[in-house]
């Protein structure tokens, strides 16, 4: 079934209206779609990299109102809808986790994982059921949205179709690169900050499953 959806949202890459479909994805994918936006967004990108990064900047505009969503999900809605979708979605077992990390590192996690392959709609319920301030998670939705589908729109931008080869091997690696230097002091701080960056570690990861009880 996973697959015939993913097929699906790939189809989408010839119609029309494509662009809407692109933003509905890429909205989705922030709250509670599994399928992510970025191979849809590729393919785009390979049928018309001239217009790769207007894509970029459409997804990567949807998905930041999508967490919006995801937080809403989170702060008034975990005990049923929240609950439920994580379960749907295999990521139960992350979210104490994700609940942890967030409450010690705030929007540096927010920069550096919603960039990376870990599933966005993971990072914008937890912060809505810590009721992280809503600026900085905003702020830092669109850093960590802008990198992660701007690479991809720019070196479609750049290089055009032979780009689609290294982006398909080696995109993880790159926006790695990326995150490093965009919050590069970021991480410098956390990380020198004092002996508790380890502890704040090894307590996330052995963190507890949470409930409606222990919101903030």
């Amino acid at each position: 079934m996973l697959r015939r959806l993913y097929d699906w949202t790939l189809a989408k890459a010839s119609h029309p209206h494509a662009e809407w479909w692109l933003a509905l994805f890429a909205f989705m994918d922030a709250s509670f779609f599994p399928i992510p936006p970025h191979p849809l967004l590729g393919l785009m990108c390979l049928a018309e990299p001239k217009r790769a990064i207007r894509f970029a900047a459409i997804a990567t505009i949807a998905s930041v109102l999508g967490g919006l969503l995801g937080y809403a999900i989170g702060y008034g809605l975990y005990d049923t809808v929240g609950t439920q979708l994580l379960a749907a979605l295999g990521l139960t077992e992350s979210f104490p986790k994700a609940a942890c990390y967030l409450r010690d590192y705030g929007v540096e996690i927010i920069m550096i994982k919603g960039a990376t392959p870990i599933p966005f709609k993971l990072l914008t319920i937890t912060a809505g059921f810590i009721a992280m301030p809503l600026v900085p998670f905003i702020l830092a939705s669109i850093v960590s949205r802008s990198i992660s589908f701007m690479i991809v729109g720019v070196l479609f931008r750049l290089f055009g179709a032979p780009i689609k080869r290294f982006i398909d091997k080696y995109l993880g690696l790159v926006t790695i690169g990326f995150v490093v230097l965009v919050v590069g002091g970021f991480i410098a701080a956390t990380m020198l900050g004092g002996g508790g960056t380890a502890e704040s570690k090894a307590k996330c990861e052995q963190a507890a499953p949470l409930t409606p009880t222990t919101k903030p």
